[in-house]
């Protein structure tokens, strides 16, 4: 064997089958001219170990070539990836900037938006290093390094192991490179924000011992704040502008809620006036609390409350810097030694607004503190007086600073691998021995957040001195550093305590935060590969091979959160390692060929046997065949079984408090209770109790009425580790056709249909299924888990923990189709289309038998999930003649369903106010509204310049396309759909070539 050969992209350009190549600006699948050759390397195609002529294997696999890379306006790996229309939407994104943890910052792949830890992401056939919760960071992987994207959509545990569920996406990097080429790449939203700017640069030489390829790349992406969209500047959209503000504001308030008798100044929150005296409380007014929930006026009010969107990302910022190296060298004829290193330095932000400090639920110890009675800044307490002096509760959202999160994240990668051939008896064997170490390490930043025990000495006792300065402590016994604090004087107001303008006061109260965390993954394997023994129809193949690999971890919130002395919650450090031993063995039997009705039948089988030092040991197998009955029509299907071990922060994870977002079954306006009498009556017995089932409504933050769906809890609950997980376990399927018609020249189209069953689900509890267990499950074992306010009714206390249960189940079909058309003086045109439509996806999250599955298709959430398109659908067309080229593409997405904003308020948002789906679910039997489908354009023109470069210009979102306003904030932070488009996307890019 000489090793010396062409790459593996040559034998790719020679596929036939539809699928095998994305096109420009979408990623789409698309068939390349097919060209004559005589000689044909094996090549190793993702979903298999075993070297094969025919890339066309019993599985679908979609590759995304260099080409179509640099033919695109979407210049990032994360970025390409996600407009595969078989890819659905991650928890984590950019555009979810209240996403807090160790991920911040990360771009993540979902593939049939089955989670993205059961997508399995390799670089050159071996694992990306993962988080200690499983997340593998596809942003630190350099496009410039990239030669092309294999996607398998399909289950690959048997050849892969752990995690390859719902898919696997291999990224390939460039080797073999000789020259050198230069690109530059800036572009921005037509709003004039986000700015993006990418420069790279390769340079490689080749020798007849080897080569040696260096590749760096420098990428920025500037923020866009949701204040500068329609869609996202207010919490419910433009729509409602006044309606859904928190009262958790930036104006400050007195919480009391004695009684008129104790207090002639009224009940609840008082508000001081503008520009009043802080000092006497009749300067102060009952708080405007109407965030719109009533009939008599639904549309609220934004007086005396704060609207977030103003200050919180819409995409969040990166940067990053990447150097790859890849060297090739030739010890021998037959054995080469293959090695590269990647090394990524990330740097991104989120920044949210102020925090809404509360007092009454700050800190671990629960009912928090008070403004003491002898604080100077207390207007009914000792100072100014007050006939009934007293100290009280207060709330204060710190509008002056910005909660602002700083990850860090550097990556270094290390694989070699020594590999050769060797002969048997006339036969041909290939190995490899390989190494792989990947270390990440994160460093965070954060500032925004307050110490809790220094905001309870600011707003303790406190005294005038006679120096006319305000301190904290009594005279005599001064606390030193402490400057103190009123939390009455709303933002922009400088003086008497307040935050706007006094920077002593704020580096006091916020102090920086810093955690650390680092992963490790370390693999050692060794592979064989050849031919057994020569059939009638060919070779059988077999591979074998062996892989130990150690996973390390660590997360180490800073001291304050482990504490709980600061408002960016309570939590623990996440600690552990877990070690697997492996097994594989793989085998592709040819059983017909060149017959009538079967120019090709052969069958794959493939086992892995893997033992966890956690869980222990596991065996999953995968069977698969291809028919050829004609040289233009192959048929192919799958078997295979999979799994998914627990991660290190599954396993040993610390914990954390967390303010949740989610949906009291109880409530009347939004809960199951709102339509559903029998919720409401188990809501009045079943305990934990709620006192006043008929007319009970969830709290949200500054504890008012939630106003949709979802609202954030008023008190942090806490979620934490399970160390009795157990792995997931799956069952995949997929049946297909390509058909590469003759009588149709460059025609090619597959169909495949695809179910993935997983069982044992790992899920990650929530508070929102926990209630719903309760209350509309009777679970009693459920009930358990949390409490209410006696008086109040909210849940003021609820643990946790990601638990095995029930299952995930969908099902689907993807259809490929690509046309090729030479034509005499217009040039040649690529025609593509892909589609994928999902007929199924469910979930169920518990045990219990009686309980039915939530309905995920179609849907833009579903009570504690995001939900699915039905369809996503790509097409492409792409013109060259000479030295010009364009490409349009479109990308479709089906409409969805979602929560009635208010089926009785606002009848005009809710299409289907009796909707109720086929096999009621009680939580899902709800008013919807109906959204209807989107479609995104994107055209871009490219010049081959005769000094060998290229000019392109271009835009994403052409048409500048608004998705509709979402409400359930699927994959996002506002009422905006996360995986839609932002705005018009214009950019330039150049590249030269030397």
């Amino acid at each position: 064997m000489n090793l010396k050969t062409t790459p593996l992209r040559d034998a790719i350009v020679y596929s036939l089958a539809v699928g095998a190549t994305a096109v420009a600006s979408t990623g789409i699948a698309v068939a390349q001219e097919q060209q004559q050759t005589t000689t044909l390397d094996r090549i190793e195609v993702t979903g298999s170990r075993i070297r094969q002529v025919d890339i066309e294997t019993e599985a679908p696999v979609l590759t995304i070539s260099r080409a179509d890379i640099e033919q695109q306006g979407f210049q990032s790996v994360a970025d390409i990836l996600q407009n595969i229309s078989a890819v659905g939407a991650p928890a984590i994104s950019r555009a979810s900037p209240l996403s807090a943890g160790e991920n911040v910052g990360g771009q993540f792949i979902s593939m049939r938006n089955l989670g993205t830890t059961r997508t399995l992401i390799l670089v050159n056939g071996k694992r990306l290093g993962i988080s200690t919760s499983g997340l593998q960071d596809v942003s630190l992987i350099p496009t410039v390094a990239v030669e092309r994207v294999e996607v398998l959509k399909d289950g690959a545990s048997s050849i892969y192991g752990s995690d390859a569920i719902a898919g696997v996406v291999n990224i390939i990097t460039r080797s073999n490179f000789e020259g050198a080429t230069v690109d530059a790449y800036y572009g921005q939203y037509s709003e004039g924000d986000g700015e993006t700017t990418r420069a790279s640069g390769i340079l490689g030489f080749t020798g007849d011992r080897g080569s040696l390829t260096a590749a760096v790349e420098y990428r920025k992406e500037e923020e866009v704040f949701a204040r500068d969209r329609e869609y996202s500047a207010y919490p419910q959209s433009y729509k409602h502008p006044t309606r859904g503000w928190t009262t958790a504001s930036q104006w400050g308030q007195v919480t009391d809620a004695r009684n008129a008798t104790t207090n002639p100044f009224g009940v609840g929150n008082l508000v001081l006036n503008e520009g009043a005296d802080w000092r006497r409380i009749a300067n102060y007014h009952t708080q405007n609390t109407n965030t719109g929930t009533t009939a008599a006026d639904p549309n609220g009010s934004p007086v005396d409350k704060s609207n977030t969107n103003q200050q919180t990302h819409l995409r969040t910022p990166l940067e990053s810097k990447s150097l790859f190296v890849n060297g090739l060298f030739d010890i021998t004829e037959n054995v080469r030694f293959r090695g590269d290193v990647l090394y990524t330095d990330r740097t991104s932000e989120r920044q949210v607004a102020g925090y809404p400090f509360q007092s009454a639920s700050a800190g671990v110890v629960p009912g928090g503190f008070k403004m003491a009675a002898n604080s100077y800044y207390n207007p009914v307490g000792t100072w100014h007086g007050f006939a009934n002096p007293h100290a009280v509760n207060f709330t204060r959202r710190t509008w002056e600073v910005p909660r602002v999160d700083q990850p860090q994240s550097t990556t270094w990668r290390f694989a070699a691998a020594v590999e050769g051939s060797f002969g048997v008896a006339d036969r041909m064997f290939d190995w490899d021995v390989n190494y792989l170490y990947n270390n990440n390490k994160v460093h965070q930043e954060n500032y925004g957040n307050l110490n809790i025990e220094r905001a309870r000495q600011s707003t303790g006792a406190s005294f005038l001195d006679t120096d006319g300065v305000v301190k904290c402590g009594t005279p005599g016994n001064v606390i030193l550093g402490c400057v103190p604090w009123n939390p009455f004087i709303p933002y922009g107001r400088v003086g008497d305590g307040g935050l706007t303008g006094n920077q002593a006061l704020q580096d006091w109260l916020f102090q920086r935060l810093n955690s650390s965390g680092e992963t490790e993954t370390t693999v050692y394997a060794a592979n064989l590969s050849g031919s057994l023994a020569t059939l009638p129809a060919g070779d059988l193949g077999v591979a074998v091979g062996v892989e130990n690999r150690k996973e390390e971890g660590r997360f180490i919130p800073d001291a304050q959160a482990v504490t709980g002395n600061s408002t960016t919650l309570a939590s623990g450090p996440t600690q552990g390692s877990y070690s697997v031993d492996e097994i594989y063995a793989e085998l592709f039997i040819p059983v017909l060929a060149d017959l009538p009705g079967a120019k090709e039948l052969s069958f794959s089988l493939a086992t892995r046997y893997s033992d966890y030092d956690t869980f222990g040991d596991t065996l999953n197998s995968k069977f698969g065949f291809k028919w050829k009955p004609l040289d233009s029509l192959l048929f192919r299907g799958t078997y295979a079984e999979g799994f998914r071990a627990p991660t290190i922060a599954d396993l040993y994870g610390g914990g954390s408090q967390t303010f949740s977002f989610f949906t009291d079954p109880c409530d009347t306006s939004f809960g199951a209770a709102a339509s559903n009498p029998t919720v409401r009556a188990a809501c009045g017995t079943q305990a934990p109790v709620v006192p006043n089932p008929n007319t009970f409504r969830q709290l949200a933050q500054g504890f008012t009425p939630a106003t949709a769906a979802g609202a954030q809890s008023p008190v942090a609950f806490f979620s934490g580790s399970n160390p009795n997980l157990i792995p997931e376990t799956s069952e995949s399927k997929t049946l297909g056709t390509v058909w590469s018609p003759g009588f149709i020249e460059g025609l090619n189209i597959s169909l495949d249909w695809w179910n993935i069953r997983i069982d044992d689900t790992i899920v990650a509890d929530s508070p929102t299924q926990i209630l719903n267990d309760c209350y509309i499950q009777n679970d009693p074992t459920r009930c358990a888990l949390f409490t209410r306010d006696a008086a109040q009714g909210y849940v003021n206390n609820l643990a946790f923990a990601s638990i095995n249960a029930g299952y995930r189940e969908a099902e689907g079909w993807d259809m490929d189709l690509s046309y090729r058309l030479a034509t005499e003086g217009f040039g040649t045109f690529n025609l593509s289309w892909q589609t994928t439509y999902t007929t199924k996806d469910e979930i169920k999250t518990d045990t219990n038998p009686a309980t039915k599955a939530q309905q995920l298709v179609g849907y833009a959430t579903s009570p504690g999930f995001v939900g699915t398109f039905r369809v996503r659908s790509n097409t492409s067309l792409t013109w060259d003649l000479g030295m010009w080229s364009a490409t349009w593409g479109m990308r479709y997405y089906s409409g969805m369903k979602e929560t009635c904003l208010s089926a009785a308020l606002f009848p005009d948002e809710c299409s289907n106010p009796e909707f109720a789906v086929a096999n009621p679910v009680p939580a899902q039997a709800r008013a919807i509204n109906e959204i209807g489908s989107n479609t995104f354009h994107d055209l871009e023109f490219r010049w081959k310049a005769p000094w060998n470069a290229t000019v392109a210009v271009g835009a994403n979102n052409v048409f500048d396309h608004q998705g509709p306003v979402v409400y359930s904030q699927p994959n996002a932070n506002v009422s905006y759909q996360g995986q839609f488009d932002i705005g018009r996307f214009f950019y330039m890019k150049y590249q030269q070539r030397f």
